[in-house]
């Protein structure tokens, strides 16, 4: 028998962990309050991209793996990890997800054990809000009768160059017999580990890495904005500039940001500075205001094309194509796309939606979901490009439609029009 990890969630972060720690030679428990995904799990079938159906049923043939809403399963572990989610709540930190998780992990708690914290927060969370909930629930004293950590998590969905086994791992400890145990346990599943001095350090660098992406989206998206009123092609700007080997790296306008971590992220930084200190973090807060509005430029940009053109929105059939936040994903969590979708369906538009890698996803009643054919764009008013996965397929999009508003520079000629 091998040492037994709990994975606490099952999602885009914690499915990939579990899988790799059962390659790893780890028994592995992974928990999620979610009963139609471990039924799923259970059954040998996957829901994230990044994890085939066979990997999960290897995982289960071996015995290995074992997908559970109940937490007695996760009883005599070594090693867990949380990886739940952290959103927003009025714009305040929502913790109840770690609060939850730490709860019901703490009885079972026994000495020697260790706990790690992946979600993403705000510095301090792990050893102020974590720990008393651990030591209160167990009994037990941290770190003298059991160990403490934070990694943050690079999961990058859909990515196929780096994934969870090659991206370097940052992990901290609570002390240093806490910082080697869990050094220790990441060596195993992940090629590169990158210890830092303080659980702080470590919570903080999540945020500057999400916050660092998320301005300079921003920077590019109002640039966007300036240089179509300008009349200058943004998109040949951003390639020249692309060529310079220093001192620049490559972001690209779109409809906005999405997913766990930028609409996100961002906020908990700008929160925690705010509460500590007393100053607003003005960077961040100009990035919200710039990425938050433009699913609201999109639609604008939309209308005035159609108006161009003799058409109201109001009645007029529109295509989008995407509904995930990022290319070659399922994932729509607080996807720029959506909103595009809502706000063109509350102006009265007839929209049609298609998604090849989103299953199923609460759009309003009256949206219909389709698959691109050369009829269905032949009959739009307008289409309009939100998601760019590689599935579409562009050149049909450009011949087939008689106007398209392209978000992502994926098409071109004369009917369409770049953000």
């Amino acid at each position: 028998m091998g040492e037994k990890l709990v994975v606490v969630g099952q999602g885009y972060v914690g499915l990939p962990l579990a899988m790799r720690a059962v390659e790893a030679g780890f028994d592995v428990v992974g928990i999620d309050v979610d009963e139609w995904r471990v039924k799923r799990l259970n059954a040998g079938e996957s829901f994230v991209e990044d994890i085939g159906d066979e990997q999960v049923a290897a995982a289960l043939r071996h015995g290995r793996y074992l997908a559970s809403t109940d937490y007695a399963d996760a009883a005599g572990f070594d090693v867990c990890v949380i990886t739940v989610p952290t959103p927003l709540c009025e714009g305040a930190p929502d913790l109840r997800h770690i609060a939850s998780a730490g709860q019901c992990v703490a009885p079972l708690l026994r000495p020697g054990a260790t706990v790690v914290l992946e979600s993403t927060t705000y510095p301090g969370t792990t050893e102020e809000y974590l720990l008393p909930i651990l030591e209160e629930g167990s009994g037990l004293r941290a770190p003298e009768d059991f160990l403490l950590g934070y990694s943050p998590e690079r999961i990058d969905p859909g990515n196929p160059v780096w994934r969870l086994e090659n991206t370097p791992k940052v992990v901290s400890g609570l002390d240093e017999a806490s910082l080697r145990r869990i050094r220790a346990f990441y060596e195993q599943v992940v090629d590169h580990v990158v210890p830092v001095s303080s659980l702080q350090v470590a919570e903080l660098c999540k945020l500057l890495e999400n916050t660092f992406r998320h301005v300079n989206i921003a920077l590019v998206n109002e640039l966007s904005m300036f240089a179509g009123q300008l009349g200058i092609d943004v998109w040949e700007a951003i390639d020249a500039a692309s060529t310079k080997p220093f001192g620049f790296m490559r972001f690209t306008p779109g409809p906005g940001v999405g997913g766990h971590c930028l609409p996100i992220d961002p906020s908990y930084l700008s929160w925690k500075v705010k509460r500590s200190l007393g100053h607003n973090f003005r960077f961040v807060e100009l990035a919200n205001d710039i990425n938050d509005h433009m699913p609201d430029h999109v639609v604008h940009r939309l209308v005035l094309a159609l108006n161009r053109r003799g058409k109201p929105i109001n009645g007029s059939r529109v295509v989008t194509l995407g509904l995930a936040y990022k290319k070659n994903a399922g994932d729509c969590r607080e996807s720029p796309a959506i909103e595009v979708v809502r706000s063109l369906h509350k102006l009265g538009a007839r929209v049609r939606a298609a998604d090849p890698h989103v299953e199923d996803y609460p759009l309003p009643a009256g949206v219909e979901i389709i698959e691109v054919t050369r009829r269905e764009l032949a009959e739009a008013d307008a289409v309009v490009v939100l998601t760019d996965h590689d599935r579409f397929d562009y050149r049909l999009v450009e011949e087939a439609s008689p106007y398209v508003f392209d978000t992502r520079n994926r098409c071109r000629g004369p009917n369409v029009e770049l953000i």
